[in-house]
């Protein structure tokens, strides 16, 4: 007996479950390793940020991450008193503070957290083509630009939220 393919729209559906599936386990994974170095989650992805960028400035990382000046202040304090990064004068404009990520530090205390996930995607990846790798690749890039254009979008105000059209305001 064989099975039939199935359609563009049943794996259309399945991929939205997947990716909702993704996207809630990648959530709590990274909780878990900001558990495990007693931060909080957006601390802990500040950090990976910093990490990738390298210095930047507060209101940088504020772009980047959509937070308010005022929350990255406090991020920084945060990752400032756990040893993670360091307030650095600019050397060209003394009035700029850049935030240096502690490359060592923060490689030593959460880079062991990632080794098992890190062999677990590599596992993961051997068993595609270099080929499929590629379209993997260009799907995951593209999805993660549409994710923080969708972000910024929602910052801004300006996704519909409702099916009327009006946008949805917070409760308080």
């Amino acid at each position: 007996m064989s099975r039939r393919s199935p359609s563009r729209v049943e794996l259309m559906a399945a991929l939205e479950r997947e990716f909702r599936e993704l996207s809630a386990a990648t959530i709590m994974f990274h909780q878990a390793i900001a558990d495990r170095l007693g931060m909080n989650v957006t601390d802990h992805k500040c950090a990976d940020i910093l990490l990738r960028t390298g210095p930047i400035t507060a209101g940088e990382l504020a772009q980047r991450t959509g937070l308010t000046t005022g929350a990255i202040t406090g991020v920084i304090d945060r990752l400032e008193q756990a040893g993670f990064v360091r307030r650095v004068r600019d050397a060209h404009d003394r009035r700029r503070v850049i935030i240096e990520p502690l490359r060592e530090r923060l490689e030593q205390e959460i880079g062991p957290l990632f080794e098992s996930m890190a062999r677990a995607s590599a596992e993961l990846c051997s068993r595609y083509s270099t080929q499929e790798l590629a379209v993997i690749h260009d799907f995951a890039s593209r999805a993660h630009a549409m994710a923080y254009e969708e972000a910024r979008k929602l910052r801004e105000g300006s996704a519909a939220a409702t099916s009327a059209g009006e946008e949805r305001r917070p409760k308080r």
